[in-house]
């Protein structure tokens, strides 16, 4: 009998090497590994982060896990729910466009909390991290989501098992089995907190990798799964749809793996503003305008972007999630960085009232998954009558439009340049980069902590 599909995931699983994977997908992985941890640095000096880090180290207790940016350890689940909220608050983690939504977040401070509470080596925890993801974005690419339901934190949990899994040193068997046990575990949510700007979203990566680790440990303890956790979830209860030739389709093609057919995020908001904010910056590029001589601008998005319309969001994070108010703060600011969003900003009466000039129109052949359509048309009406339209496909960062290594650091710079110091900042840019040599990955937790 062939290998159903979570056979042949768990397979690569427990087989994947660095030794055999090519360069460019490595080089991929430790892209990927630097821009979550700043993205983590940044969010950890959030005030409900940090008192997260200390609720953490009290209620997990001893444990040998860093709290990045934080001088606390916590037991792997704990510091790797901390972590992982931290590094989606600012939205300014990476993610896959051909699915699972942010599979870094959702892996990698799992893995490098599991990582170093064993002791393992930088290549153990890059092979688990790079297996981690390629299963959360393949389970996502399998499944058709309910428009209604927010996937981030959904597919993550599977691939946080994975990551674990493979760090414990589990057979296929018992890594299916640990998968299996996640996917049961996983959250589910509605899109509602983000658009009220309820910070209870930015645990959903947090949970999804606690739930994760803890899968991957209940699997020892003798706990049983259903045959076919994935199937069972998407097509039924968050999916209208779940397809498991897809969640297999290409498995370990060389230079092919989802890790390096990511994108990266250089708008510090969610991944369907910035199709259309970087037509926007592309138009301000080309004539010089101003916010005062808009008349109305009409976006073109795909059909989830109508949940994304309220030109008045009350908060920052809800700020994140509104079209109208992003492509405003573009104009008004000049960019749609961290500070776009800060809550002083979000209220200014000029970027409020070009929002409410912003009209959100659907197209139903616009696909976040598609590169054969725009992701965004954007049309800019000015008060002289003129007309600017700009339409874009692969958003800046993204791997067909990708972000060269020196913007990738200079990103990496400013999100944990704050935390981290200048000179442990550097050392951590050093220490990634060979993060496929270290003898342990707490050669690279060390710089982590916090005063």
């Amino acid at each position: 009998m062939a290998p159903d599909y979570l056979d042949r995931l768990a397979e690569f699983v427990a087989s994947v090497r660095l030794a055999d994977l090519d360069t460019s997908t490595v080089a991929a992985a430790k892209d990927v590994v630097l821009d979550t941890i700043g993205a983590i640095a940044a969010g950890s000096r959030l005030a409900e982060n940090a008192n997260f880090a200390r609720l953490a180290a009290d209620l997990g207790g001893p444990g040998n896990a860093v709290i990045i940016g934080h001088p606390h350890r916590a037991p792997p689940m704990w510091a790797t729910m901390v972590n992982a909220t931290a590094g989606v608050a600012l939205e300014m983690d990476e993610g896959s466009r051909l699915g699972g939504g942010h599979p870094s977040i959702h892996v990698t401070p799992g893995a490098i909390a599991v990582g170093e509470d064993l002791g393992r080596s930088g290549p153990a925890v890059l092979e688990s991290i790079i297996a981690g993801y390629e299963v959360t974005s393949r389970i996502g690419t399998a499944t058709e989501i309910r428009p209604e339901v927010h996937s981030h934190g959904t597919w993550g949990t599977i691939g946080a098992a994975a990551a674990t899994a493979r760090l414990l040193g589990f057979d296929p068997a018992q890594t299916r089995l640990a998968m299996n046990l996640a996917v049961s575990m996983s959250p589910a949510n509605t899109w509602t907190p983000c658009l009220e700007g309820a910070t209870v979203r930015n645990l959903y990566p947090g949970r999804s990798g606690f739930q994760g680790i803890m899968a991957a440990h209940l699997s020892r303890c003798g706990f049983t799964a259903i045959a076919d956790g994935p199937a069972d979830l998407y097509r039924s209860l968050l999916g209208d749809g779940f397809d498991p030739d897809a969640a297999v389709d290409g498995l370990g093609a060389p230079g092919q793996f989802r890790i390096q057919q990511n994108y990266f995020k250089f708008h510090a908001c969610c991944l369907y503003n910035h199709p259309a904010l970087d037509a926007v910056q592309s138009l301000m590029q080309q004539e010089a305008f101003g916010a005062h001589q808009v008349e109305r601008i009409i976006v073109h998005a795909p059909p989830i972007a109508q949940l994304m319309t309220d030109p008045a969001p009350g908060n920052m994070l809800a700020a994140k999630f509104s079209i109208p108010y992003a492509v405003a703060a573009a104009i008004c600011y000049g960019n749609a960085g961290v500070t776009a969003f800060l809550p002083e900003r979000v209220s200014n009466p000029d970027v409020r009232r070009l929002a409410q000039r912003v009209a959100i129109a659907s197209d139903a052949e616009m696909s976040l998954r598609r590169y054969d359509y725009p992701a965004a048309r954007v049309a800019i009406h000015l008060k002289d009558r003129r007309v600017l339209e700009a339409s874009v496909t692969g958003q800046r960062g993204d791997f067909s439009n990708p972000a060269s290594r020196e913007q990738l650091r200079g990103k990496f710079e400013l999100l944990s340049r704050e935390t981290l110091g200048e000179g442990r900042m550097q050392q951590v840019m050093e220490t990634v980069s060979r993060l496929d040599e270290l003898a342990n990955i707490a050669d690279l937790t060390a710089l982590l902590a916090g005063p």
